[in-house]
């Protein structure tokens, strides 16, 4: 009914409810002249119920659609699931859980959907695994031109799946990968799918930038062969085994042909138990969900800015010995670190070391000469340790550093998959509550629809919860290896130096004769006057803050009017 005439309808009844107990109230004097027995008791003044007045108008005036249309519950589909159920459904009544479900072809023929395109929910919800898990890498990657496009990257994806071993490689470009997130994204409404990194029109074939942007390639990919359903999708399989170019021109149009009706082809392969949705539990469910992953996004912001500061330290560290040891040159030579020798002017060195090179003032002095070569030794033992901490904070760390932003920022990518939920419980709520005044027809269809969303977007919740332990022991374990790996080399060369002072010394460290000049003294006043290069930063994520003004327009218009309506 449209919100003017429910208005005036209730003004109306108030009105003449007013006027008839008024009416009533003028006349009681007269109550002596009525029969004992007409008197009847007046009824209570009530006022009629608006608390459902939303409900009625999105009912009536939309057909119990939301009232935000970008809405991720509106554009993936999922609304018109609820609503009106698969269009080529055969079926009625409640859901066919466990059961095969058929649908029929043009021709009016039944026949079984795709094995890839059905999708099961276990107990407590959960998506079952069909295939066992399998790993990709993005390698090799190498500049391409084309005519038609241009310049561009190519990069080669291989595939490992588990014993008997097995591997496919492809090659792919970038815009390949966009195709492949969208397609996915069209056929699994449902499920959180890792954005991919932002397009780079610049400096894209800075050695740095490509592979940063491999690894960026090669951890989304794994994230979508991880999950339960991805992993088997149709263009998943196409992507990561077409190699004929033929095949794949062929083939890409159909993938790329967008669904009329994504939400009702996604979920109504999607089979679950029967009755296994509370919704008092589900309420608590996303509740729990939403506050942890958002802690989650919070911790792991400042997990990352403390570990720059960890890979700057080890930087400094890698500085420091390197001061150390070049001071430890110009002490047993005698020369200033920080000053170049002044050509054409022989520098004097009596009183200051021998011929034979010992730090000594004596003509002859084996004991001096066996210390100065054992400070060589240490002072070239401290150069290789320096190089390991800065290989360790640009390499090492470098990868861990990349590795956090595969578990940053769940709040943002689950985010849909929260909204549908709380959209679908709304729904589910309104069609197995109790009838009250208002007169709400209720859908036991509607209902079945929703429990399904409901399984649907647990079952992610769930998802997240094993991808998210994963994580965080890979990148525990990572580096733990590394900072292992890096302290048993500084040990081993720490080592080597300590054992150039053992009494008497071993040959094979201290060698016989004169002190010879290291490689490290004449670079020496060179390297004191070096700045260190800057070290390398992972690639922002999509959703960090200083990539907010590269976000896609769709997105941005999508939280503006989320915004709006306070969604």
């Amino acid at each position: 009914m449209p919100l003017p005439v429910m208005s005036f309808l209730w003004g109306f009844s108030l009105e003449n409810a007013t006027s008839s107990r008024a009416s009533e109230m003028q006349h009681s004097h007269d109550e002596s002249v009525i029969p004992q027995q007409f008197k009847l008791p007046l009824p209570p003044l009530t006022v009629h119920p608006t608390g459902f007045g939303l409900f009625d108008l999105r009912a009536n005036l939309l057909g119990g659609k939301s009232l935000n249309r970008f809405s991720s519950f509106v554009v993936t589909g999922t609304e018109d699931w609820v609503l009106n159920g698969a269009r080529e459904e055969l079926h009625s009544g409640n859901r066919a859980h466990y059961e095969p479900r058929r649908t029929s072809d043009p021709g009016g023929n039944p026949k079984m959907p795709k094995e890839t395109e059905r999708y099961f929910v276990e107990t407590p919800p959960s998506w079952q695994e069909k295939i066992p898990a399998f790993s990709v890498i993005v390698h090799s990657s190498s500049k391409r031109n084309s005519k038609i496009t241009g310049a561009y990257t190519m990069y080669s994806v291989t595939s490992m799946f588990p014993p008997p071993s097995t591997h496919i490689t492809v090659h792919r470009r970038f815009s390949q990968f966009v195709f492949l997130h969208a397609a996915l994204s069209r056929r699994l409404p449902g499920i959180a799918i890792p954005p991919l990194p932002e397009k780079q029109y610049t400096g894209r074939f800075n050695d740095d930038f490509v592979e940063a942007r491999r690894g960026d390639l090669e951890r989304w990919l794994g994230g979508v062969v991880r999950h339960p359903l991805a992993r088997y999708a149709e263009v998943v399989t196409f992507f990561l085994g077409c190699e004929d170019d033929i095949e794949w021109k062929r083939r890409l149009p159909g993938f790329l042909a967008a669904s009329p009706t994504p939400g009702p082809s996604f979920y109504s392969q999607v089979f679950h138990p029967a009755f296994n949705v509370d919704a008092e539990e589900a309420l608590d469910t996303v509740n729990r969900f939403e506050r942890h992953v958002k802690g989650v996004g919070e911790g792991v912001y400042n997990l990352r800015i403390v570990y720059n500061r960890l890979r700057e330290s080890s930087a400094d560290v890698s500085l420091s010995l390197k001061a150390f040891s070049y001071q430890l040159f110009s002490l047993i030579t005698s020369s200033p670190a920080s000053s170049a020798p002044i050509p054409h002017i022989p520098k004097s060195t009596v009183g200051l070391s021998t011929p034979d090179g010992a730090w000594c003032w004596r003509e002859e002095c084996d004991e001096c000469l066996v210390l100065t070569k054992a400070l060589q030794k240490m002072a070239e033992c401290l150069q290789t340790v320096a190089d390991l901490h800065d290989d360790h904070a640009r390499r090492t760390q470098l990868a861990t550093h990349e590795f956090m932003k595969h578990a940053a920022h769940p709040k943002e990518l689950y985010a849909p998959v929260v909204e549908i939920h709380r959209s679908a419980l709304s729904h589910y709520l309104d069609h197995t509550s109790e009838i009250d005044s208002s007169g709400r027809t209720k859908d036991a269809n509607i209902a079945a629809r929703c429990e399904t969303v409901l399984n649907a977007t647990m079952a992610e919740f769930e998802t997240y919860h094993t991808q998210k332990n994963e994580d965080f022991r890979r990148l525990a374990i990572e580096h733990l290896d590394g900072e292992i790996a890096l302290h048993e080399q500084v040990l081993s060369r720490l080592r080597i130096a300590r054992s150039a002072f053992d009494d008497p010394p071993d040959p094979t460290i201290i060698p016989p004769g004169p002190r010879r000049p290291s490689i490290y003294e004449r670079h020496e006043s060179q390297a004191a006057r070096m700045a260190p290069s800057p070290l390398v930063q992972p690639t922002p994520h999509v959703f960090d803050a200083n990539s907010a003004g590269l976000r896609p327009v769709a997105r941005a218009v999508r939280e503006g009017v989320g915004m709006l309506f306070g969604s």
